[in-house]
């Protein structure tokens, strides 16, 4: 006959061991989310960079990086119509004749432009974010090579996060320098 002792601990082991294999089959049944989800912070600095990548593909009319920036099918509003999709945007870009310098002195360095962007703001919800910023263009061409702003505006974007990358799904561009290109009155950053 065996003691209760035995039979006490053979029953307690044997709860132990299905209790661990229920816990064993409800942990691996259940679906575990890997991907981590992004902070507002990282999100932002992606975006950042995004609008930085743009910008100096622009400036140095690197057209494949340009365009690499917007969707397939995004759109670039300049404020003459929409330019819809990569290959659209990118053979408009191309067809554009170079301006020549409006000071031709061949001992000055090259005229040139850069733009910049500031005053970021943004909305971001999950794969989706909103932005508005100012924009502003420094230019050398003049007599002196000297920089000042010879355009500025705002842009209004819709970004799209595809596979971990945000991109540009529309960049709407306001130019107070062209007045079919100026903004509306009031604040655009909502």
């Amino acid at each position: 006959m065996k003691s209760k002792s035995f039979v006490l601990k053979r029953t307690t082991i044997s709860v132990i061991f299905v209790v661990a294999i229920a816990t064993f089959t409800l942990i691996s049944c259940q679906s575990v989310n890997t991907e981590k989800e992004s902070s507002y912070g990282e999100d932002r600095a992606l975006i950042e960079d995004l609008q930085a990548r743009y910008m100096f593909a622009l400036d140095n009319k690197d057209y494949d990086t340009y365009v690499g920036t917007f969707t397939e099918d995004g759109i670039l509003d300049i404020g003459e119509g929409e330019w819809k999709g990569r290959d659209f945007i990118k053979k408009t870009l191309e067809a554009i004749p170079e301006r020549e310098p409006l000071t031709k002195d061949t001992t000055l360095h090259r005229a040139t432009g850069r733009h910049n962007i500031t005053n970021i703001v943004l909305k971001i919800e999950g794969d989706t974010a909103w932005g508005r910023a100012y924009w502003f263009h420094l230019s050398n061409d003049n007599p002196q090579r000297g920089g000042v702003v010879d355009n500025y505006g705002h842009y209004e974007d819709v970004m799209v996060k595809v596979n971990g990358q945000w991109l540009f799904s529309k960049r709407k561009i306001f130019n107070e320098q062209i007045k079919k290109w100026a903004a509306p009155a009031g604040n655009p950053a909502w």
